[in-house]
């Protein structure tokens, strides 16, 4: 799939015939915009040609930045970023309009659009500063010398178009500032291939902790180059665990860490579990929160996932929890914690509104 000459694409053919049916929906949507917002101004003549002119240029500018992220023309990364800024906008005012429709309100189409360029502001800034997350997780029967063990979990850095070396410096520079026991990155680190991308994820090589640093995959590895991916974090130093596991020892505790691959590659707990020696606590990295049915039934005490984003924006972080089980923070099952980290970086457009990212800084204690 990479581009061999200047200006070539590499979107398979295959594709295209997708692209075109969720290029005219998406057109339709923004038609359905401009009805609202041009119909009711006043305009015609040539400020209405203009203003169409405007919101048709919305809608396609995704479309171009996805095909010039494609190729090797130059500037393509102004186009990435216009494209995924315009996506965030538009989906900001599809869902403005439609509310207003569903609320019968009238004449409120400026106070929408300003609205949605107030929030994608908004959005643009939360999304380039995640936060510190701090989570105490009580363990039965944890030993004196696991007490307080700090695990620092950075999940779907979406190493990308909008996401380059300089964000991904910061985010080590914080987490090695938690002085974390041991660090776990669950998943989803890049969009897309090794060679483009891999002095961007070059920071990953700096995590610091006495246990080590691993990672699992996550579905958008599957999206490029699983093998390639992997080899790489390895390279950068990362213990990379494919339905395996590794015993850690802290003085006398014994701490088993397993991880499995995405949901979509067939993960197994009870493989990862296998052949195991004995243990005071055993944790689960498993990039889909999903796998949290299977761990527990493997005997795990613990599971760190991400994949969900929290839903990343208002309102996908309401909708999400119509489709996805586990959402965000921590959760008990029967014996087993469950953390879902809203991620450290972002998808897409690069907004955050509603779901903010994190940096996760976990601690063990001994449960009451």
């Amino acid at each position: 799939m990479g581009a061999t000459g200047a200006g070539r694409v590499s979107t398979p053919r295959r594709f295209v015939p997708l692209l075109l049916v969720i290029g005219a929906i998406w057109t339709l949507l923004h038609v359905y915009v401009g009805r609202h917002f041009l119909g009711t101004s006043g305009t015609s003549g040539g400020a209405a040609l203009l203003g169409w002119g405007a919101v048709l240029t919305l809608a396609w500018l995704p479309f171009a930045g996805f095909v010039a992220g494609r190729t090797t023309l130059a500037g393509k990364r102004v186009l990435e970023w216009a494209g995924y800024v315009a996506m965030g906008l538009s989906s900001l005012l599809i869902v403005g309009f439609a509310a207003a429709d569903l609320l019968h309100l009238r004449n409120q189409s400026a106070a929408i659009v300003g609205g949605a360029v107030l929030l994608t502001v908004v959005g643009l800034v939360q999304a380039r500063r995640p936060r510190v997350v701090r989570v105490t997780v009580p363990i039965r029967d944890l030993p004196p010398d696991l007490a307080g063990l700090r695990i620092v979990q950075l999940s779907d850095l979406h190493v990308g178009p909008t996401i380059r070396r300089r964000f991904v410096d910061a985010v080590v520079d914080v987490a090695n500032g938690l002085s974390p026991d041991l660090i776990a990155v669950t998943g989803d680190v890049a969009d897309g291939f090794v060679p483009e991308l891999r002095d961007h994820v070059a920071p990953l090589a700096r995590l610091r902790a006495p246990l080590g640093s691993f990672f699992v995959t996550g579905n958008h590895e599957y999206y490029w180059d699983p093998r390639g991916w992997i080899r790489e974090l390895e390279r950068l130093g990362l213990s990379v665990l494919t339905n395996e596991h590794r015993l850690l020892t802290r003085g006398n505790g014994r701490l088993l860490l397993a991880g499995v691959t995405d949901l979509s590659a067939g993960p197994d707990p009870h493989a990862a579990m296998a052949g195991a020696p004995e243990s005071d606590v055993r944790v689960l990295l498993a990039h889909q929160p999903r796998s949290a049915y299977a761990a527990r039934a493997a005997g795990f005490d613990l599971q760190l996932s991400g994949h969900t984003h929290g839903g990343q924006f208002f309102p996908f972080n309401l909708l999400v929890r119509l489709f996805q089980p586990f959402v965000a923070g921590l959760h008990r099952l029967e014996e087993m914690w469950l953390y879902v980290s809203r991620g450290t970086g972002y998808w897409g457009p690069p907004l955050r509104l509603g779901a903010p990212s994190e940096i996760t800084l976990i601690e063990l204690t001994a449960a009451a």
